[in-house]
């Protein structure tokens, strides 16, 4: 009886062991998303491609066909008739703050717990804006991205810069001037303990604040070049790290394969960035004909954001030191832009929102404002392949190794479907809500409204 018991075990054992393989395999068969019937602005291009079909499989775009597609209907096949509307890459912004974007008030204010609620409520919010992408210039935002990407909240793909790193008295060192001198070996403050800021002085600091943001899993490295108008210490007009700790910086970044961008704002502060070995600038409102020439010659790029005193300007208290540099660099918006694009340089798309929600929904609507300058396809496309080529110098350190930002073969399924022709009418991108009916990353569709 018990030899009898033995044996009926050993053969279910075997069983299992027998049909795991093809339960496991059945587990992998990748879901299906046949798009039918749409004109496809690809990311690049001002023409549409009217009347395509799109075949996604697993988290790739499989393939566009102007032939119907046919496929099978099963459980793991997803069929959307797109009747005629706009299917495009989703959006990015190359300068945002998961950490703060969200965040009512001043964000160097909150500890960590809720800073990471906040950005988690926030990304989610991201993403159903049609933001599928979005580099992420400084904050401890690792924790959020990992969960993201282990479908533990819904948001976007996030490139991380970790702490921002800034010279003592620079655009990040929020400390007051009666807490200054300090030792060398100092305590640190209480946003670097979190991962908000680095304070470093001199090559070697430089380099290990570098290293640990690399050792955190950064895409790429920020620095603080100019002075800012949040930080309380740091004139607007001021350049910030000498050219050799710049140098510094560039040198640890491109030993892991990354780059550096700095913040800055004068054409002095973006030359000696560029004189340093970095290949982006974010803002840049105060270049000139020599700067923006420079740029082009070193093939930098810019990642600017469409600052005016409109709808979306900053209150800040009049006559304070904030709301003097806020005017001061409102005032060169203009013609950084034109200078930009009279010198063709590489121009990213970010919108820097910080401490208001109200303001972080209205990214599609600081996009739809480029029109100033450009046509509406090529808005959408600084928006969607053009951010990307910037994100792509991260090299080696990408987080999510694959071309994405168009709408191609073999790139990565992240799409939105436009309830019309943002090609014609580039403010369907201000209501996202409204018109973006169907919302996709990572060929996971998040939205879905047509019936």
């Amino acid at each position: 009886m018990k030899r009898n018991i033995l044996l009926f075990f050993i053969v279910i054992s075997a069983s299992f062991v027998a049909i795991k393989p093809v339960l496991a395999e059945a587990q992998q068969v990748p879901t299906l998303v046949l798009i039918n019937n749409v004109n496809i602005f690809d990311g690049k291009t001002e023409t549409l491609q009217k009347g395509m079909h799109v075949l996604v499989e697993g988290n790739l775009i499989k393939q566009i066909s102007k032939e119907p597609l046919m496929v099978m209907q099963t459980d793991n096949v997803t069929i959307i008739n797109g009747e005629g509307r706009t299917l495009m890459p989703g959006l990015t912004d190359c300068h945002w703050h998961s950490m703060g974007a969200y965040m009512t008030g001043n964000p160097f204010a909150a500890g960590l717990g809720k800073l990471n609620l906040v950005a988690a409520h926030g990304s989610e919010k991201t993403l159903m804006r049609g933001f599928t992408t979005v580099r992420d210039v400084g904050g401890p935002v690792f924790d959020v991205k990992a969960a993201i990407d282990e479908g533990l909240f819904v948001g976007p793909r996030i490139y991380a810069a970790g702490s921002m790193i800034s010279q003592t008295s620079g655009h990040a060192d929020f400390r007051s001037p009666i807490e200054v001198p300090q030792s060398y070996s100092r305590d640190l403050t209480p946003q670097e303990r979190m991962g908000t800021v680095a304070i470093a002085d001199g090559r070697a600091q430089v380099m290990q604040r570098v290293r640990e943001n690399l050792m955190h899993g950064a895409a790429f490295i920020k620095l603080m070049g100019g002075g800012g108008v949040a930080s309380p210490s740091d004139p607007l007009d001021v350049s910030q790290y000498t050219i050799d700790e710049i140098a510094a910086a560039v040198e640890v970044a491109e030993n892991w394969g990354t780059y550096v961008t700095v913040h800055s704002y004068t054409a002095k502060a973006i030359q000696n960035a560029i004189r340093g070995g970095v290949r982006n600038v974010e803002h840049g409102q105060m270049i000139d004909k020599e700067t923006a020439k420079l740029m082009q010659e070193k093939g930098t790029s810019v990642c600017m954001q469409p600052f005016y005193n409109d709808e979306d300007a900053i209150p800040l208290p009049p006559g304070s030191f904030a709301e003097k540099k806020y005017q001061q660099l409102l005032s060169g918006t203009d013609n950084a832009f034109k200078l930009a694009k009279k010198y063709d340089l590489l121009i990213g798309f970010g919108t820097d929102s910080q401490g208001s929600p109200a303001l972080a929904e209205r990214q599609g609507a600081q996009l739809a404002k480029l029109t100033r300058y450009f046509e509406p396809w090529q808005v959408l496309k600084i928006a969607t392949s053009q951010n990307y080529e910037i994100l792509k110098r991260s090299g080696p350190r990408d987080p999510y190794p694959g071309e994405n930002g168009v709408v191609k073969e073999g790139a990565y399924a992240d799409l939105l479907l436009v309830d019309g022709n943002p090609l014609e009418d580039i403010n369907l991108i201000a209501d996202p809500h409204k018109n973006f009916v169907v919302i996709m990353k990572d060929g996971v569709i998040y939205k879905n409204t047509i019936q």
